[in-house]
This record gives structure tokens, C-alpha cells and sequence, in this order.
């Protein structure tokens, strides 16, 4: 049984608004000399994760957090420590950045796109922070299709529209169609997701997914409990209530999870929904992205990032 300690460490993902993100490498004397890493350092007793990141950030960088976001927790075991990393999205700080510990920075381009994930250039990241680097090509907006409402080529028209402004993650989501209609539908989807460097993931389906070259599946709450290991896609994603199957989300080796209802939806009217204190106390401490779903509109996501979420998911507002 592993006794040893785990060291509480707050680490920062600064990012600027076009998405690239600063790494640091550690410098000559420390241990893991000359691997890079994200910002950061031990919390100090008596501090809070937040309270330790500010000021990590001012002796380390030379400059005054005004936005963080609580994000994600990995823990990791190096040979000489566990660590437990808890890891913010600092998106404003005043100050004219310079190292102070002698270190030497990398602002590298958002990995949102694999196209731009390919440019990153830098080797020898820390192993406990090259999950994050995964993480991080997921964006802020994860849509989910609405064909039964808009028809299929309305929903197609759409679609197009979204992604020429940028949309990048897609939930086919249509229970209504056959089999055969699924099929071609997810075809054509992933057909003009792909020209746009858009990623598409399909509801429930493992097989099909797999046939018709989507990038993933995203499992449903009932099929997350029932399996016991994680199925043989690039992107798995699934669906949660609670913080107990986001537990089991991340036992699974799931990138990220939804996390609903949030606020009261048109679609399950009476539903009982988490708010969002209950959200955040749910995803405090997850080691994956969790996205907030029901009810939302593309202004909640602010208050999503406030609450741990990395960003949002729209279904009707999506489109």
C-alpha cells in the first residue's frame, strides 16, 4: 500500500484569447531539469488553491492574476513524490511577464485543432502534465444535434453555418431515426465536420461509430455503468448526474463528461436539476474536462468556467 504523501500543487494554463497557452522549462539545479511544465508551485498551509496560483504566478512570473478558472485535478506519482495538481485557466493577469527563477518560456498555439497540435514545439513535457495537453483541443462549445425539431437537411444547413464560425465538437444525438437513416446521417456529418477541422462524436453507438469513421462516442449514463473498459475509439465521452459517475467516467478513461441537468430543460420538464453550486461541488476535483448541459445558452458560459465547467453544451441553442 503506497503511504507516501501527496504534495497539493496549483498550476496554471495562461491563455491568450486566440487560445495558445504558456509552458515553462524547468531550469538547471531543480529536479527534471529541462522538462517542461505549466506554472506553478506547492501550496503553501494555510492557503486555498486559488490563493497559492496568485501567488506562485507573481513570484514566478512577475505578474497580478485577475481571471482563473478552477479546471481539472490529475494526481501523479514521480519516484520522489505524489503530487496532486490542481489546474486553473488564467485568462487576465496585469504585468509584464519575465522569469524570476531563471526558467525559460514557450507560448505554444492552441491545440484545438490537430493541425495546430502538430506545431507544438517543445519536447520532454512532465508525464504528469502531458494529459493536459489532450484536454486542452477540446473547445469551450460541445454542440448536440437536433434534426427531429429542425428536419435533417435544415439541421445539415445549420451545421455548415456553425462550423464555418468556428464550432469544433459535435454530439449526434438522434434517437428518432433507423439504423439506416443513423448511418447516413453520421456520414454526412462527419463529412463536413471533418472539412472544418471539426471533431464528431455519436450517441450511444460504439459500432457505428467505428464504421463510419467518427472520432468517437459518447456514452450514455446506462452504458457507462455496464462497461469495464473503455471501447476502442479516439474520443470517449459520457454522461453524467452525479459526481459518482463522474468518478466512473474517469475509472473508465473518459476524456471528458457531460454533467446534467444544470437549470430546468424544455426537454424533461419537472425534472429535478442540480443548480450551480451543485454542479461545481460535483465536478470539484475531476481529473477530466466536464461540460454543463441543460437549460444553458451560450451567455452561461462564464458562469460555467466559474463553477469548474470547461465549457458548455447547447442542444436547441446550438443551432
Amino acid at each position: 500500500m503506497n503511504t507516501q504523501k501527496i504534495v497539493e500543487v496549483s498550476a496554471a494554463v495562461l491563455q491568450r484569447p486566440d487560445g495558445s497557452f504558456l509552458i515553462a522549462q524547468r531550469p538547471p539545479g531543480k529536479i527534471w531539469a529541462g522538462y517542461w511544465e505549466f506554472p506553478g508551485g506547492k501550496i503553501e498551509q494555510g492557503e486555498t488553491p486559488y490563493h497559492a496560483l496568485v501567488r506562485e504566478l507573481r513570484e514566478e512570473l512577475g505578474i497580478e492574476v485577475e481571471t482563473a478558472y478552477p479546471w481539472i485535478t490529475r494526481v501523479f506519482t514521480y519516484p520522489h513524490a505524489t503530487v496532486r495538481l490542481n489546474f486553473f485557466r488564467v485568462t487576465e493577469w496585469r504585468g509584464e511577464m519575465h522569469p524570476h527563477e531563471g526558467q525559460q518560456f514557450a507560448w505554444q498555439p492552441s491545440p484545438s485543432r490537430k493541425r495546430e497540435r502538430e506545431q507544438i514545439g517543445v519536447s520532454l513535457i512532465l508525464p504528469a502534465n502531458a494529459p493536459i495537453l489532450r484536454a486542452l483541443e477540446l473547445p469551450s462549445l460541445y454542440a448536440i444535434s437536433n434534426t427531429a425539431e429542425l428536419g435533417t437537411e435544415e439541421f445539415l444547413r445549420r451545421l455548415e453555418v456553425a462550423l464555418g464560425n468556428g464550432l469544433r465538437l459535435v454530439q449526434l444525438r438522434e434517437k428518432h431515426l433507423s439504423r439506416d437513416e443513423l448511418r447516413e446521417l453520421v456520414r454526412r456529418v462527419v463529412v463536413l465536420a471533418h472539412t472544418h477541422g471539426a471533431r464528431v462524436l455519436l450517441n450511444g453507438d460504439v459500432v457505428l461509430a467505428q464504421e463510419v469513421g467518427a472520432d468517437g462516442v459518447q456514452l450514455t449514463a446506462a452504458q457507462l455503468a455496464g462497461l469495464h473498459e473503455r471501447p476502442a475509439v479516439n474520443w470517449c465521452a459520457a454522461s453524467c448526474h452525479n459526481a459518482e459517475e463522474l468518478r466512473r467516467a474517469e475509472a473508465l478513461g473518459c476524456d471528458f463528461a457531460l454533467l446534467s441537468p444544470v437549470l430546468p430543460t424544455l426537454s424533461h420538464p419537472g425534472t429535478p436539476h442540480l443548480g450551480w453550486e451543485n454542479f461545481a461541488v460535483s465536478a470539484a476535483g475531476s481529473s477530466i474536462p466536464v461540460y454543463a448541459l441543460g437549460g444553458l445558452c451560450r451567455d452561461d458560459m462564464i458562469t460555467a468556467w466559474q463553477h469548474g465547467a470547461h465549457g458548455i453544451a447547447l442542444l436547441r441553442q446550438a443551432w
